[in-house]
């Protein structure tokens, strides 16, 4: 089998199979596509890869510097790396995510945080999710900002940072809305009240987490952050000021500025997963100008994708009319036709309902899957196959010459979001990572100290400008 870049590939044949909406939509007849488009498509940095994936961290560096200049300059901008970031390699994301301008790091659970940690990553990093009464003491001992939400929790952690001769500072969630984790609103000024009083805990950050802050109406998400900031009052009325509030997703960052506060937290549109806002967004400030869906730039545009998913052709095969593809023969060929079975399948981490629904590109244009989608490859009709060789790459998620399929795309056919499709990819599909000059620094120093929080400005200014926006 010889290893390749493809040729352009034959006009589009209209097949009659029952593909989604999206797939067929991008069935449509494309135009001509000059040969050295596709040529340029780079082979795999493993001659001997079989799907892999390509994060282009120069895109994910300018993402960080567009959200960056798209919040106030006293604002925090932390980059959610958790679930190995998003799929996209949790040590190599979250050093290129500080050396561009982000101030700090969420994680999910305590075992990602250690992982940061262990690479010599000294950034702030917040534990959004529950931390075991057992992992005390790592979470003291490698200088983490654990999220409290019960007092067995908190004061598991307090004793730790006691033993060590340490103030652990912790940040408490308070469930405005999305009913999932944190303590409720009419709960949280007594729970807060009894953590601050505990010697050897600093209550630095209060936050909540919008359910709706993608959607087209953002009556839902005004509501929660008022509710939060109502939390935020009585506190203060209690004598209890946490130093750092924060309630902005990338939805919310993109959206709704009064959400910004002292600090957002970006995870899709640090990997340039569109969120509702980011696609809708018009007439948002970005450096210092105005930008619209029409005309000018968006902020939607300005947010590149940083993951390509590649796969290879391991076999062509050339079928008469009627032909049942793979599994329980869900798929009968309605004409003579090309397959071409490529080496991906749900033990890489795509979803079996992307079976006779999603698409793929080779030669520069696109194929719809055929058949029930198996463990380790799937089937494309590729038509006659022209211009088509084994070993060919063909893309799962990205570009290919003038076509394209992106993140958004498969989650259409799949009945998914783009954040599942990049994050459900499974350890054995390689990661590479390029880009095109070296860091110029790092933002965390080399000696193994925490990077200091930087000085928020005065709470109540946040309270007050986000109270006279919603």
């Amino acid at each position: 089998m010889r290893w390749s870049s493809v040729e352009i590939g034959s006009p589009v044949v209209q097949n009659t199979a029952e593909l989604s909406p999206r797939t067929e939509a991008l069935r449509v007849p494309l135009p001509a596509i000059a040969a050295a488009a596709v040529a340029s498509d780079r082979p795999a940095p493993d001659p001997e890869a079989l799907i892999w994936a390509e994060v282009n961290l120069d895109a994910l560096a300018a993402n960080v510097r567009v959200l960056r200049s798209h919040v106030r300059p006293r604002v925090r901008l932390v980059a959610v790396v958790k679930a190995n970031a998003y799929g996209h390699g949790a040590v190599p994301v979250a050093t290129t995510a500080l050396e561009a301008g982000a101030d700090g790091l969420a994680v999910g659970r305590l075992d990602e945080a250690v992982e940061l940690r262990n690479a010599g990553i000294t950034a702030p990093i917040l534990v959004m999710g529950p931390v075991p009464p057992s992992g005390a003491r790592r979470c003291v001992a490698l200088r983490l900002t654990p999220t409290v939400h019960n007092l067995t929790m908190a004061q598991a952690l307090a004793h730790a940072a006691r033993t060590a001769g340490r103030v652990l500072p912790v940040h408490v969630k308070v469930d405005t809305g999305m009913h999932r984790f944190g303590l409720l609103t009419d709960e949280a000024v007594a729970f807060t009240s009894v953590v601050a009083a505990i010697a050897g805990l600093s209550v630095e950050g209060l936050y909540t987490h919008f359910a709706t802050a993608d959607a087209d109406n953002l009556t839902a998400t005004r509501q929660q952050l008022a509710d939060f900031l109502d939390v935020v009052g009585r506190l203060r009325a209690a004598g209890i000021a946490p130093a750092v509030l924060h309630a902005a997703n990338s939805a919310a960052t993109l959206a709704l500025p009064a959400a910004h506060l002292d600090q957002v937290r970006v995870g899709a549109a640090l990997y340039g997963l569109h969120t509702t806002a980011a696609r809708d967004a018009a007439g948002v400030q970005l450096n210092g100008e105005r930008w619209h869906a029409s005309g000018a730039p968006s902020l939607a545009s300005a947010l590149r994708p940083v993951l390509t998913l590649k796969t290879r052709v391991i076999r062509l095969r050339h079928v008469p009319a009627g032909t049942p593809v793979s599994y329980g023969g869900t798929y009968h060929t309605p004409q003579a036709t090309c397959l071409a079975t490529l080496a991906a399948g749900y033990g890489d981490g795509l979803s079996v309902a992307l079976s006779n629904r999603g698409a793929v590109l080779l030669g520069g244009q696109v194929f719809p899957i055929v058949g029930r989608v198996c463990m380790d490859q799937l089937v494309v009709d590729c038509r006659d196959g022209r211009g088509i060789q084994e070993g060919a790459a063909a893309v799962l998620i990205g570009q290919q010459g003038a076509a394209a399929l992106s993140a958004e795309d498969v989650a259409a056919a799949s009945d998914s979001t783009n954040y599942e499709v990049v994050t459900r990819l499974l350890a054995r599909v390689p990661r590479f990572y390029h880009r095109s000059h070296a860091p110029t620094g790092a933002l965390h120093p080399p000696n193994g100290a925490t990077m200091p929080l930087p000085t928020p400005s005065p709470a109540p200014d946040a309270v007050v400008a986000a109270q006279a926006a919603i």
